[in-house]
């Protein structure tokens, strides 16, 4: 493992275990839903804290937990469906959407309710920043390959949640998904040997039609995103 023997050999890095799990929950604790400043401002917030390899290491953290933790959710949801209704579901972390597009009206959009707290539009937003900013530090604290596949996974939830579970595309969600799929490209740019694209996303690529994106407080419409062109964009390196 590349990252590993440079993690090891290199003698740069000074990680602060403790350091690391005060700034995890100062985050926790202070942003989010119940926070009284707007997301952007949080997310804002959040990016400044997470400067350095410690918070490069915390924010890798937050992407990989709500990546977990809404698999385990979505798990649980597809459990209950067929212990009620003799249903069965299938949930492959890889691809979403084939369960969202089977199942989409009776599941739940994980991402608003995870054990952690971590709000998408907030923490999760300001994490996968910091992420794609400091992506070509990332080997000298962690493995970026199963990291990347975690941005790829929060991303295809955020986009079926939209097409199938009802979440609705304003400026906040627009704005996840513009960092995620940015990030995603800065880590891919950084690695030696970039893995090929999952299914949701080759999927989505290949389309090119423009989405409204509204006001967080109204119904107005304030702009549109082109998730295919941006991927295109972003991704193909």
């Amino acid at each position: 493992m590349r990252w590993l023997r440079r993690l090891l050999g290199g003698g740069r890095v000074q990680l602060d275990p403790e350091r690391q799990q005060a700034l995890l929950r100062d985050v926790q604790c202070r942003y989010g839903a119940h926070a009284r400043i707007r997301f952007p401002e949080q997310v804002e917030a959040v990016t400044a804290m997470l400067n350095g390899d410690d918070g490069l290491v915390v924010a890798a953290r937050i992407v990989s937990l709500v990546a977990d933790e809404a698999h385990a959710d979505l798990q649980a949801q597809a459990h209950e469906i067929h212990r009620r209704t003799g249903r069965r579901l299938l949930v492959h972390r890889r691809n979403y959407r084939p369960l969202w597009r089977e199942a989409g009206p009776a599941l739940r959009w994980p991402l608003f309710a995870l054990p952690c707290g971590f709000h998408p539009y907030a923490q999760v937003a300001a994490a996968v920043t910091v992420v794609g900013t400091q992506a070509t530090r990332l080997h000298r604290v962690t493995d970026p390959t199963p990291l990347l596949t975690r941005v790829f996974e929060v991303l295809d939830l955020t986009t079926a949640g939209w097409e199938y579970g009802r979440v609705r595309v304003d400026t906040d969600a627009a704005a996840l998904a513009d960092r995620l799929i940015s990030s995603a490209g800065q880590v891919l740019a950084a690695m030696d040997d970039p893995p090929r694209l999952p299914p949701p996303v080759r999927e989505l690529m290949r389309r090119n039609n423009t989405l409204g994106v509204h006001d967080p407080t109204g119904p107005r419409a304030v702009g549109g995103i082109n998730l295919g062109a941006r991927m295109r964009e972003r991704l193909l390196v």
